[in-house]
């Protein structure tokens, strides 16, 4: 059990204190619904980039890659990190002059300026329902963590409170305090807290990283060690045939691709910022940040496998004439396990679940909390303790803000019929933040009940079936003159029933029916959850474009001079000056694809 120190409890509760501290500093510059939602557009590039950063570093996002690392060494960093750069290059050249220069306050709005009113509520709705499910999704991720973890033990056996309620102390906690600076500062309040959430998580993993690798031998230790425990074998299997072209272009390109383009929770972010130059800007200084996301976030994972597996064991020594037992005792979980990642127990027997070949199926999603309690000694476990809650609320608050904006734009104009005014926004987007923070709690208790929830699975379930589709319309509407309104709404509709019923009945080897599939029935099972959610997104995608072509060839499209700005190739550059070219982000976005695939061959 961790034992958490004064120092421990002191840097919690500083962080604590530092976020509701920013939100109310800035709180005097809120004194209207668009300064509430959308920060007037105001912000520098660099605090966008850190916060667009920040919001894809959420509980989910740093569990999974940890989990990922574990499971795929640095072939997680190809697809989770590496696979996204050029995803995150192509938002900055061509998607955010469209996204910004359409003035449009949300991806759905932008797709009812570009196509109607019907397909902006259909994603709006599909919108609200990712971010709920998201924030709540975290919630229950790091809560669970923190119980099965036993992180708060000693404060609530000290205190006398049942141990059951550690649950609901680190939930209410986290959304409490989410809640607290955003309606006093709005997404601004959110955006200048995940600059420093940012910060917080590399201080906290960094020392974490950096101490594994010396104990471990560095990168030549951790490569012979991972061979000894077999681990090696295990990741060459998982990355062969098939299976590694599926990990490469569905998560790299497909999956990547939805997530990046498409997500609001991350593009709020750069549609906040100062001017057009500076939203480009964004996702290109966030792509240098991500360069270096390999080593924070999936090393850990890589690293906690790779060590010796702990087992219970007696010493005797002897000292004064005195002949000492020391005798320490691990779980079955731990001992079960490989390396820092302990085993998956089975409640009703308390024995370890066995996959098909009757070995011990291992719990990812604890590799990275592991890693910080092993290595991180007393008095800087506060830190990393810090770290995981500055993932959850970064997360939290990026789903909470784009959820605020995109009911108040997006949905409640069509429910009152009429467009509110700027100080109704206001109230309207204070109501909806306290209901999206009950929302997510709510969704956070729902998921108590339900056994075999992977931090991965979620994050491939989010990718497949509610980004991909959205990824083929909003290309549609960027980049096709001919798509048209009905098309584009029955494309997206057909993508997302297509991608929810593919997900019903085809379920990943060794998992149980639930939010990794087979809900329905199943027809299919394919050897990792990688490879379905590929196939997933895939299908979702051809299903959008087929019915979306067909419909296009029998309907009208809208005249051209109303697509102006909507549509890249109708969208003229304005005449002035071009700055040098070292100074063009087209010349920073071909820099920053170098370096990925540089590192790319290096991490191979």
């Amino acid at each position: 059990m961790p034992k958490l120190t004064s120092i421990d409890w002191l840097t919690l509760l500083l962080y604590f204190l530092a976020v509701l501290g920013i939100g109310y500093s800035l709180r005097s510059r809120i004194k209207s619904g668009r300064d509430f939602l959308l920060v007037e557009r105001g912000l520098p590039a660099s605090i966008c980039a850190l916060a667009f950063t920040a919001a894809s570093l959420g509980s989910v996002e740093v569990i999974a890659m940890g989990a990922a690392g574990a499971r795929f060494g640095f072939l997680a960093a190809q697809f989770f990190s590496i696979g996204a750069i050029p995803a995150m290059a192509f938002v900055g050249i061509f998607m955010m002059p469209l996204y910004y220069g359409s003035k449009a306050r949300s991806v759905p709005e932008f797709l009812g300026l570009r196509f109607d009113r019907k397909t902006r509520v259909l994603n709006a709705l599909l919108f609200a329902a990712l971010a709920i499910f998201t924030a709540g999704f975290s919630m229950y991720l790091m809560a669970r963590l923190f119980q099965t973890l036993h992180v708060f033990d000693g404060l609530f056996y000290a205190l006398g409170w049942p141990r059951q309620g550690i649950f609901t102390l680190c939930a209410v906690l986290s959304a409490a305090i989410v809640l607290a600076y955003v309606l006093l500062s709005g997404l601004i309040g959110a955006m200048y807290n995940q600059a420093l959430q940012f910060l917080v998580i590399v201080a906290g993993f960094l020392p974490v990283v950096l101490l594994g690798l010396k104990n471990i031998g560095g990168f030549t230790g951790l490569k012979a060690a991972a061979s000894l425990s077999g681990f090696q074998a295990m990741t060459q299997s998982a990355a062969s045939g098939p299976q590694a072209i599926a990990t490469a272009l569905g998560l790299g390109i497909v999956l990547g691709a939805g997530y990046w383009c498409t997500d609001f929770r991350i593009l709020q972010a750069a549609m906040a910022a100062k001017s057009l130059a500076a939203a480009r800007r964004t996702p290109l200084i966030a792509a240098i940040l991500r360069l270096f996301l390999p080593f924070l976030v999936i090393l850990p994972g890589l690293i906690a496998i790779g060590l010796p597996t702990p087992h219970s064991s007696t010493t005797v020594r002897e000292e004064g004439g005195v002949i000492y037992h020391e005798t320490v005792v691990v779980s079955k979980a731990v001992s079960e396990g490989r390396g820092l990642v302990p085993a998956q127990i089975d409640s009703a027997t308390g024995n370890p679940t066995l996959d098909a070949a009757s070995l011990p199926l291992l719990d990812y999603d604890k590799s990275t909390p592991a890693m910080l309690f092993h290595f991180l000694p007393t008095g800087f476990l506060g830190l990393g303790l810090a770290a995981l809650f500055a993932s959850l609320m970064s997360g939290l608050a990026a789903s909470i803000s784009a959820f605020n904006t995109v009911f108040t734009y997006d949905l409640y104009p069509s429910l009152i019929r009429k467009v509110a005014s700027d100080s109704h926004s206001l109230k309207v987007a204070r109501w909806t933040t306290v209901a999206a923070v009950l929302l997510s709690l709510s969704t956070a208790y729902a998921f108590f009940g339900i056994n075999s929830i992977s931090a991965l699975g979620v994050l491939l379930f989010i990718f497949s079936v509610l980004n991909a589709p959205m990824l083929a319309t909003v290309l549609l509407g960027m980049f096709s003159r001919r798509a048209t309104s009905h098309a584009a709404f029955a494309g997206l509709l057909a993508g997302t029933a297509t991608a929810l019923l593919h997900h019903s009945l085809t379920l990943p080897a060794e998992a149980h029916p639930g939010l990794q599939g087979g809900w329905i029935a199943i027809l299919h099972r394919y050897p990792t959850d990688i490879l379905q959610c590929f196939w997933t997104a895939t299908l979702a995608i051809a299903a959008n474009l087929i019915v979306a072509a067909a419909i296009s060839l029998c309907t009208t499209p809208k005249p051209q001079a109303q697509l102006v700005g909507l549509v890249h190739s109708l969208t003229t550059k304005p005449r002035r000056k071009q700055p040098a070219l070292w100074k063009r982000p087209e010349t920073l976005a071909a820099a920053i694809l170098l370096a990925a695939a540089a590192l790319s061959l290096f991490l191979a």
